[in-house]
């Protein structure tokens, strides 16, 4: 009686259901109704639109991935999940996800600082390609279709899966779980077995309390380095073992509400969890020449300060990087006058001068939101994920893919690329799986 299930099953199809409309729905939707026609699949999302993060990704224009093609330098990009990856990328990686587009017609382009995007620059291009696939794959969409509940069941001798929509219940034999971090998508996952790590926002902003800095809103430095320290118990008395230090080197933006760019985003990513648990409290050091040594800067401005004597220090800088605008504002800041020469310059002075040039510390009071790309870390904890296959380690037949793992990458398109990744992993594996029969 099992054997002739299982044939029937095989011969009709699977019914699959996806729930969560973006990047890794799509993909693992697509990869299951591609590698095996036979199967119904239905992509369930519980807003108006599919792919609406896709859509505002990347300023519009869609970070698709990173041209980063060795998969050991690829992790290294993740705070969290870099590892549970490793072998994931070994399967399905960037140079994979660009041969995807191409073959559907789009093309990518890479530019300077490795980020990938559409050669239209529009995440129209991407969310159409993504739309087409699936309607040629057969895929079923259905949107203002929120699952409330889901339960795992036997149905005619075989486990199934259970879904609650508003106002109706439907069943499937394989059920793909890439809600993201939606607090719906979690109850679900936990209902079914899993443990949640609690999640909190990465890739942000920071808030500084200095309306002099704001003022500067719109002045950008490439490259700083920052440097962030965060008492992870600001109860206690603070301590090597429980302080954190964090660096990060790259393009930074000055707004006014503080400080944005990649470095900052980067750092926010990997202080994600210590940030948090201080309420976004931390202190934040910023060298703003990175590209020589202090000594090198006390150099530079021993030697303007001989060669240069009568010049006032506020209109000549002797640093290119810094505008003029950063220069006198960093000079605001140790109560130099505008009007002071160099050659009146005390020692006491210029040795302010260089801790402000390379160790400017600021207090961070807050975050700010990065709009084009919201990303959290927590979610399912990974050990209870085979990523060979994305299949729960808890549920046979659910499998969970995208931002509802606990994995979060730094900006710059290595978000995506373990949506694409999870998710074709997990709709290849769908689609060769065959029901999990109960014995009679």
């Amino acid at each position: 009686m099992a054997d002739r299930a299982t044939k029937q099953a095989t011969q009709s199809g699977l019914r699959i259901a996806v729930v969560g409309g973006g990047a890794a729905g799509f993909f693992g939707a697509i990869a299951a109704a591609d590698q095996n026609p036979n199967h119904q699949v239905t992509l369930y999302e519980a807003g108006p639109q599919p792919l609406a993060k896709v859509k505002i990704s990347g300023g519009g224009r869609c970070n698709v991935t990173h041209h980063c093609f060795d998969p050991a330098q690829l992790v290294l990009s993740y705070p969290r999940g870099g590892k549970a990856l490793r072998g994931a990328f070994s399967r399905f990686q960037p140079k994979d996800t660009i041969e995807w587009f191409a073959k559907r017609g789009v093309k990518l382009k890479t530019e300077a600082d490795g980020r990938m995007f559409p050669v239209t620059d529009d995440s129209a291009t991407i969310v159409d390609c993504l739309h087409r696939a699936a309607q040629q794959a057969g895929v079923r969409i259905k949107t203002r279709s929120p699952i409330t509940h889901v339960e795992k069941r036997v149905e005619k001798s075989h486990e199934t899966f259970q879904l609650q929509l508003k106002s109706e219940k439907v069943e499937c034999d394989r059920l793909l779980l890439t809600t993201g971090s939606s607090p719906a998508g979690h109850r679900i996952a936990k209902s079914l077995g899993h443990v949640i790590d609690s999640p909190v926002p990465s890739l942000f902003t920071f808030n500084i309390a200095d309306k002099r800095l704001h003022q500067l809103s719109g002045v950008a430095v490439d490259p700083v380095t920052l440097r962030i320290k965060v008492d992870s118990q600001p109860e206690k008395k603070a301590s090597k073992k429980n302080t954190a230090s964090l660096t990060q080197t790259g393009p930074l933006l000055i707004t006014h509400w503080g400080l944005s760019g990649p470095a900052v985003l980067k750092l926010s990513a990997w202080g994600a969890r210590e940030l948090q648990q201080t309420k976004y409290r931390a202190q934040l050091v910023v060298n703003w020449l990175p590209s020589v040594t202090q000594d090198q800067v006390r150099a530079e401005l021993q030697k303007v300060k001989t060669n240069c004597s009568r010049r006032a220090i506020a209109t000549h800088s002797p640093f290119p990087a810094l505008s003029k605008r950063l220069w006198q504002y960093l000079l605001g800041r140790i109560d130099i006058d505008t009007t002071l020469t160099w050659a009146n310059l005390s020692k006491k002075q210029l040795n302010q001068l260089v801790q402000s040039l390379t160790q400017s510390i600021y207090e961070v009071v807050g975050k700010g939101v990065f709009k084009d790309e919201f990303v959290t870390c927590g979610g399912v904890r990974l050990k209870e994920v085979n990523f060979k296959t994305m299949e729960s380690r808890q549920c046979p037949g659910l499998y969970l893919s995208g931002e509802i793992l606990n994995i979060d990458g730094i900006t710059g398109g290595f978000n995506f690329q373990s949506a694409w990744t999870t998710g074709w992993l997990a709709g290849c594996a769908i689609a060769s799986s065959t029901p999990d029969l109960v014995k009679l």
